[in-house]
């Protein structure tokens, strides 16, 4: 079995310099008929705001949001003159800690705080902490593989594959999922690059395969790989950046850096292969729950969508999630943080479609805005 190492630093580049288009966008694709998006309308509105308090406001965590954090400062500004957000995309398990630590005004992680973290949360807060969720993403198995631009993996082949129960193209079980009877698959090693920091991208991945492949995938989740097999690289740009320097390789990564030589696997939950779109992400986002229902934290419940197998849904997402104070002692800073979050679930979703990201439904937007405006 081969054991993970880290790659070096070459290619492995900083996400903020990577321009991205949208994902997905084929309509053609499969299982993507038009009733697909008759699913939860996205969101709509301009932002009523009350602009001012602390400029700029600090803020660090999830490289998957990057571009949307972008958009929305953007849009932030346009709303706000003058006002700015600072934000460092180094990773959700960076960012936690940096919010826990009292060192940034908000955080930013792919995952729901938790346990410890929450804990420690709300000793820095004074108060509970909230996870608000902004941004959602779907997460692409994306691979590169001369000559094969149509994969489908079931979740049990995809669990094997990152636990090295699969090591070549041309398994038998690869071959044998619905789609696959025609591929010239080579005879040549699996090489599965993982992310090499803490990362949520890596923990909702890990869910994802513990959910829907239970009896493949013993490994457990968290935001540290636990495959034990592959190489590990920095950040969403660097899995990307050596799965396209190797023909071969494979990764999981969000779906907006699925693209210029990588190729998104289709997803067979059994109900045939599902490809990565906006239309097919939003059909699954129409199950989703709160872990805390009833509650301005707007953690979700994912699960559900993860072990489904929906006809035309694609099921393997992340949402990112500001992480707030319910309370700030500062009030400058509570002030800012809720003009620029109300910015960013209202003009700020409708862009994020140019950069492979699915709006928040309108029935999220509503508890989101309900949430921002509670923040004291």
């Amino acid at each position: 079995m081969k054991i993970m190492r880290p790659l070096s630093a070459v290619g492995i580049v900083a996400s903020a310099a990577l321009v991205l288009a949208a994902c997905g966008s084929d309509p053609a694709a499969t299982n993507s008929s038009s009733s697909n998006s008759a699913s939860a309308p996205a969101a709509t509105g301009t932002a009523d705001v009350e602009c001012g308090g602390k400029s700029p406001l600090s803020a660090e965590g999830s490289s998957a949001q990057k571009n949307a954090i972008d958009i929305f400062t953007q849009q932030y500004s346009k709303k706000c003159s003058g006002q700015q957000v600072n934000y460092n995309p180094s990773g959700s398990g960076a960012g936690v800690k940096q919010f826990n630590a009292n060192q940034i005004d908000f955080g930013g992680s792919d995952s729901p705080i938790k346990d410890a973290d929450a804990a420690a949360a709300k000793t820095r807060c004074g108060s509970d902490a909230w996870n608000i969720p902004m941004v959602v993403g779907p997460i692409a198995i994306a691979y590169k593989l001369s000559g094969v631009d149509k994969l489908t993996l079931t979740p049990s082949v995809a669990a094997k594959i990152f636990s090295g129960g699969i090591t070549k193209w041309n398994d038998p079980a690869i071959k044998a999922v619905k789609g696959n009877e025609s591929l010239n698959l080579p005879d040549k090693p699996i090489q599965v690059v993982s992310r090499a920091d803490e990362s949520g991208t890596t923990d909702n991945f890990q869910k994802y395969l513990g959910a829907a492949a239970k009896a493949d995938w013993t490994k457990g989740a968290g935001k540290k790989f636990n495959g034990g097999v592959g190489n590990g690289a920095q950040g969403s740009n660097g899995v990307a950046t050596a799965v396209k320097a190797s023909d071969g390789g494979i990764t999981y990564v969000e779906g907006a850096f699925a693209k210029d030589g990588l190729t998104p696997a289709l997803i067979d939950s059994g109900s045939g292969g599902v490809e990565l779109n906006a239309a097919n992400v939003a059909k699954s986002l129409d199950a989703a729950k709160f872990l805390k229902d009833g509650t301005n934290d707007l953690a979700l419940d994912l699960n559900g969508i993860y072990a489904s197998n929906t006809a035309g849904a694609y099921p393997l997402l992340l949402t990112t999630y500001e992480i707030v104070c319910s309370k700030y002692s500062n009030p400058d800073v509570a002030k800012a943080v809720k003009a620029f979050l109300t910015v960013a679930a209202t003009d700020g979703q409708q862009p994020l479609s140019a950069k492979g990201y699915v709006p928040i439904p309108q029935s999220l937007q509503t508890k989101v805005l309900a949430a921002v405006k509670a923040i004291s």
